[in-house]
């Protein structure tokens, strides 16, 4: 009688807030994931699945096409987050060390974005940069050029929108690395006769390498599926490998083949996150979103 009192007072209500949550977690992240996880082990008929066990899809990854779209995934991503931490780092400085209201308007501007549609965002960049757009219009009316310069549906641009999509994930974690930072460290390196190099290379970016890597996961990871970008951007000329996986579910009608390429993103998401953890990193700080 008394134990079933103190679960009533104790252990009900920590169920009653937990389950909702637990529920949630389960029937919109671990059923899904398990679901295609299975998937991946199916066969198809060229027009529907079969539930045949085979280990083919996995071997289809191996194939050397989509090698080298792995490794043109991979190249866009690293300079992506690399643009991301040189643009990012200076301007989350400056935000992390101004005062409250400048503070407030910086990240305004940098949320602003977010409350569009990112298609929308996009196709305004396609617009600026097309061969009649205003970027062109430009340089021919300054005389930089003689006939349009052709920037979309490149490498190039392909970045251009990552940057410019996932930029805000990058300067947040910064932010947050920055604005805990004892300034009287640094100093304290000035007055033992470091110049301002050697105290940001010392002490400045060692002590905010944990926003240097939260940033770095946020970036690099969805840059690896953004199929979206590389389809406005580059004109599907730079293939990712979200671009597999958009392809198998819809054009090729190979759900198992396309669930087979959605777990390798999901290794590749589990290795880098493992990394992450093993390097010291706090899994808080991949929630500033």
């Amino acid at each position: 009688m008394k134990k079933s009192h103190k679960f009533r007072n104790k252990t009900a209500p920590l169920l009653a807030t937990v389950s909702p949550v637990t529920l949630w977690l389960i029937l919109l992240v671990a059923a899904p994931l398990i679901y295609v996880f299975f998937l991946s082990f199916l066969s198809t008929d060229g027009y529907n699945v079969v539930y045949k066990f085979t280990l083919k899809n996995y071997a289809e990854l191996l194939n050397p096409t989509y090698l080298e779209i792995y490794a043109n995934s991979f190249i866009l991503a690293f300079f992506t987050t690399i643009a991301c931490i040189l643009f990012g780092y200076p301007f989350a400085y400056s935000m992390a060390k101004a005062n409250k209201r400048k503070k407030a308007v910086m990240m305004l501007m940098l949320m602003i974005p977010f409350w569009t549609n990112s298609l929308i965002r996009l196709n305004g960049w396609k617009t600026l940069l097309g061969k009649t757009g205003a970027f062109n219009s430009l340089l021919l009316n300054l005389g930089l050029i003689d006939q349009p310069v052709e920037i979309l549906y490149t490498r190039g641009a392909v970045i251009l929108g990552m940057v410019y999509i996932l930029f805000p994930y990058m300067v947040l974690p910064l932010f947050a690395s920055i604005d805990k930072l004892d300034m009287s460290l640094l100093e304290a390196s000035k007055d033992l006769g470091a110049n301002r190099a050697k105290t940001f290379l010392n002490v400045t970016l060692p002590l905010t390498s944990p926003g240097v890597f939260s940033g770095t996961i946020l970036v690099f990871i969805p840059s690896l599926g953004y199929f979206f970008v590389s389809d406005i951007m580059g004109g599907g000329k730079s293939q990712l490998i979200g671009n597999l996986i958009e392809n198998q579910f819809k054009a090729a009608n190979n759900w198992p083949l396309g669930a087979a390429f959605s777990m390798l993103l999901i290794a590749i998401i589990i290795i880098m996150v493992t990394v992450y953890k093993k390097t010291g990193g706090d899994m808080k700080d991949l929630g500033v979103l």
